[in-house]
């Protein structure tokens, strides 16, 4: 017991065993905030039933998601289906993590919302000119954290 009256060692044992959930669920600003640290994600499409996913580097800008794209597939399926669902993750050696952005993605028109999108200074990775920005709006937004570590053992009962 310590001076306040617990018992230290319960209260190390609840500590410990809420320190290593394995699979924790992601607050939306959390998920958010990991969006923000990424910069390589992958966007879902669908045209006619058939999905379809695209490797792009992207920005958050005010909780949204921003990508730029070239004349081609990704423009032309948001455009035909604008559901799209959008995945970022990362990893160290502890634990890792994965944010899913449920939206409709919208292809930037107007000259304010070009010079909007412009301001995040995103830029391609590849030399290719990528002339067209994309905004997904967020219907949803979930995550979960991974800590990572050993399968438990498995209890064996007899049949």
């Amino acid at each position: 017991m310590d001076p306040y009256g617990c018992d230290l060692e319960v209260d190390s044992v609840v500590a410990m065993s809420e320190a290593f959930e394995p699979v924790s669920i992601l607050s939306e600003t959390e998920c958010w905030n990991l969006l923000s640290s990424a910069s390589l994600g992958r966007l879902v499409t669908s045209v006619d039933g058939v999905p379809d996913i695209f490797p792009v580097n992207f920005v958050v800008q005010h909780r949204t998601v921003l990508l730029r794209t070239a004349e081609g597939t990704k423009l032309v399926s948001t455009a035909i289906n604008n559901d799209v669902l959008f995945e970022a993750d990362d990893h160290n050696v502890a634990e890792g993590w994965s944010v899913i952005v449920k939206g409709t993605a919208r292809s930037l028109r107007t000259a304010d919302e070009i010079e909007e999108a412009e301001r995040a200074q995103l830029l391609p990775w590849t030399a290719t000119l990528k002339q067209h920005f994309v905004r997904i709006r967020p219907l949803s937004v979930t995550g979960r954290r991974f800590s990572f570590g050993s399968e438990p053992d498995r209890e064996f009962t007899a049949v």
